[in-house]
């Protein structure tokens, strides 16, 4: 059997990281596999490409839900990234690290070196930003971070919004208070996604002791009693075993991670019994705890001449986008959908905001959409979504057979408690509120959806119900706690109790969800667990330049 010191199942945002920092040392052999191909798709590099790779069936898993209860029975469709890249080679390319106090909050659960002060060094070691060296941020590092190189005008008039509302203007939302409106910032450089495979995997790849492989999907982990020794994955029809000698590291993400461990008799042992599977550690944990951002959005209609990307997404103006694209990387084509963000509360008391606003100046045909057709409205328009930042919400992911190509089934549980219901019905009411700001309100014509039908809390709930979604969020099907927590499925440092020899790297990780999105902590887990592997001292902890913001509850 062939072997490596480490195997690394999973080439996403975490996984990439990790493959590039334990291979730094050239006596280390690693492996790693993806279940996807090569990042070689044009779309993924071109930035709003976005919309082709968040539809493709063969760049992302695609995952089916179970028909949920509290969604009117809906099966929600979750794109996860199926290349090398991971969800950074599909994602929308936000650059978001959270609130300090989500960090601070895993602390005080019992995650000991989570705390904010120590996570912030392994973000700052990760990323190249645009402004330079300074307080909580790095330059150096092999992700860069971006503004938009293009803004819209209707981005803007939002801001102004926004603002009127009462959302302060912050010049940076990654430090300094996250209440506020501001510019995304970006993995983006010169109008190309940088994703982790653009990035952190294209640094190492060169190296000889780092084996990369695609298209190959995890079986199982192998085991000599209750050490992992290995994996057995499937390339080209054929079943190959590979040895690690010092540990395998699960980097497949908060669907596959917890699906690869029950495969393998790690999970519930009456659960897997049930679906043939002979239990090796008995740990309920696994597959529990998830938590999504569960996003429902507004939509207006703006009256004929506004600037808009319906009118852009289509005719000359697209031909013309494209062109300047392939001539100057720079336009509408340079940059995400998603412009701007904001974070707001909906109750007084809260101690940092607990919704998110996302925009898109543009508006999209629903029925199509959900048919994988991207058709933009011919009128004008501009869309708001709005997300729960800190569900009570929890679902699970579970192994639904042996078989490894068989997906697993998704509880997702979305608005199933009365708080996050309450929470999500206000803030679809501060959407209308900004966009009743003089701003922007001389621009509309109508308000699409849901429309004057809508007028009260029951209406806006059932619109939620009926036509949210995620927003690409899943965390905490492998969480960490400490030892005397039943619940964790990992030690603080990332081991998988009841075994040797076995990590998990990546979002599932995550005990609670952070306020925002996810794929910079996911990056900085990444960081954080190559130090955990190699033993390495933790860089010295270095306070975050936003303080007195607490998550509540």
């Amino acid at each position: 059997m062939e072997a490596f010191d480490f195997i690394i199942v999973g080439a996403g945002s975490a996984g990439c990281v990790l493959a590039n920092r334990l291979s730094e040392n050239p006596d280390h052999r690693v492996l790693l596999l993806e279940a996807g191909p090569k990042d070689s798709n044009p779309f993924i590099h071109m930035p709003l490409g976005y919309a082709m790779t968040l539809k493709s069936t063969t760049l992302n898993w695609q995952f089916p839900t179970l028909p949920d209860p509290h969604t009117h029975n809906r099966i929600h469709k979750w794109p996860r990234g199926k290349a090398l890249g991971g969800s950074s080679s599909i994602n929308a390319m936000i650059y978001i690290r959270g609130n300090p106090g989500d960090y601070d909050g895993w602390q005080q659960m019992g995650c000991t070196g989570w705390g904010a002060s120590d996570v912030l060094p392994y973000f700052m070691r990760s990323e190249d930003y645009q402004h330079g060296q300074q307080p909580g941020h790095g330059v150096g590092g092999p992700l860069p971070v971006r503004e938009p190189a293009y803004v819209h005008p209707m981005s803007k008039k939002l801001m102004d919004a926004c603002a009127q509302f009462g959302l302060p203007r912050r010049h940076d939302l990654n430090i300094g208070v996250q209440e506020g409106v501001g510019l995304c910032q970006f993995t983006i450089d010169r109008g190309a996604r940088m994703s982790t495979a653009r990035t952190f995997l294209r640094q190492a790849a060169h190296r000889p002791n780092l084996d990369i492989r695609t298209e190959a999907l995890a079986h199982k982990i192998l085991f000599e009693g209750k050490r992992a020794c290995g994996i057995r994955y499937q390339n080209a029809g054929k079943i190959v075993d590979v040895a690690a000698r010092q540990e395998v590291i699960l980097s497949g993400g908060t669907v596959n991670s917890p699906h690869l461990l029950e495969l393998s008799g790690i999970g519930d042992a009456a659960r897997l019994n049930a679906i043939g599977i002979r239990p090796l550690v008995d740990l309920p944990g696994v597959g529990e705890n998830l938590q999504d951002h569960y996003n429902a959005a507004l939509s207006w209609q703006f009256k004929a001449g506004t600037p808009s990307i319906n009118a852009m997404a289509r005719g000359l103006p697209l031909l013309g986008s494209l062109m300047r694209y392939l001539l100057r990387r720079d336009g509408m084509m340079s940059v995400g959908p998603a412009h701007i963000t904001a974070f707001a509360h909906t109750r007084p008391g809260l101690k940092s905001p607990d919704i998110q606003f996302h925009a898109t100046p543009a508006t999209l045909d629903g029925d199509a959409y959900a048919q994988n057709k991207l058709v933009f409205h011919k009128e004008p328009g501009l869309t708001l979504g709005a997300c729960v930042l800190r569900p009570e919400s929890r679902g699970s992911i579970h192994a639904k057979s042996a078989d490894p190509q068989a997906y697993p089934d998704i509880t997702a549980n979305y608005l199933k408690t009365q708080t996050d219901q309450e929470t999500m019905v206000d803030a679809l009411k501060q959407t209308r509120e900004i966009m009743a700001q003089p701003a922007i309100a001389p621009f509309v014509e109508k308000e699409r959806d849901p429309g004057a039908a809508a007028q009260n809390d029951a209406d806006l709930l059932a619109f939620a119900r009926e036509t949210g979604t995620t927003i690409f969020h899943p965390v905490g099907t492998c969480a960490m706690g400490p030892a005397d927590d039943k619940r964790a499925v990992l030690t603080l440092d990332l081991k998988v109790k009841g075994v040797q020899g076995l990590r998990v790297a990546d979002a599932s990780i995550m005990p609670r969800l952070v306020s925002g999105n996810t794929n910079a902590p996911a990056i900085m887990i990444g960081e954080k667990a190559a130090d955990l592997i190699l033993g390495k001292t933790p860089p010295a902890a270095v306070a975050w330049p936003c303080h007195g913001e607490q998550p509540s509850g």
